[in-house]
């Protein structure tokens, strides 16, 4: 008959007494033989990374380790909002709103000098256009200084317009420099002075 060569190779390990008989109790309670109950043992031990020559200590005190670890964590986690987060919350909330207000109160005040502009040369084509609107001759010499005040109102507003755009993008820049300065750390020295000079940069731009 020919050798099976699926056959597993056996063994033998040398064990003393009282191993032996915590290995039958082991057996006799889970249903297992000898070498299933070592086999299985080792696997176990091999996924689990356990040393046996440092065996864990109790579950109890395994899950309080755990709990102590956890009550850590949340401490810090705690800790660093209420120490950390929230005051750059706050802040950040604050430098937001101030600049908002700026920002609001701005556009008010061009939106009015650019009114009072537009208000004031509609008067002087008023008193123009009553100066010589009895000489039609007169008037039609000077209709091209008409065009030329109404293109100039044109202009003038435009440039308004234009001017407001540019301090309203101003300040939202300074907004995101600002928003970015409450948010370094304390290690973040080097990027506080840069964006410390960005903002005044800016601030000082005409």
């Amino acid at each position: 008959m020919a050798p099976n060569k699926n056959k597993t190779a056996l063994t033998t390990i040398g064990i003393d007494h009282s191993t032996n008989r915590q290995i039958d109790k082991l057996c006799k309670r889970y249903n297992l033989k000898k070498g299933e109950i070592v086999k299985l043992a080792f696997e176990y031990m091999d996924k689990a990374c356990i040393n046996p020559s440092e065996p864990p200590e109790s579950v109890k005190t395994e899950l309080a380790k755990i709990n102590k670890r956890q009550d850590d964590l949340i401490r810090f986690i705690r800790h660093f909002e209420e120490k950390e987060l929230n005051p750059m919350i706050r802040a950040t909330h604050s430098i937001a709103t101030k600049f908002e207000l700026v920002v609001k109160s701005f556009s008010e005040k061009l939106d009015l000098e650019t009114e009072n502009s537009k208000n004031i040369l509609i008067q002087v084509l008023k008193k123009l256009d009553e100066h010589f609107g009895r000489q039609a001759e007169v008037l039609n010499n000077q209709a091209g200084i008409l065009d030329g005040n109404t293109q100039s109102v044109e202009r003038l507003s435009k440039s308004l317009q234009q001017s407001q755009e540019r301090n309203t993008m101003k300040l939202l820049n300074l907004i995101s420099l600002y928003s970015e300065l409450a948010t370094c750390g304390v290690m973040d020295g080097k990027r506080k002075e840069n964006l410390k000079a960005e903002i005044t940069n800016l601030i000082n731009e005409q």
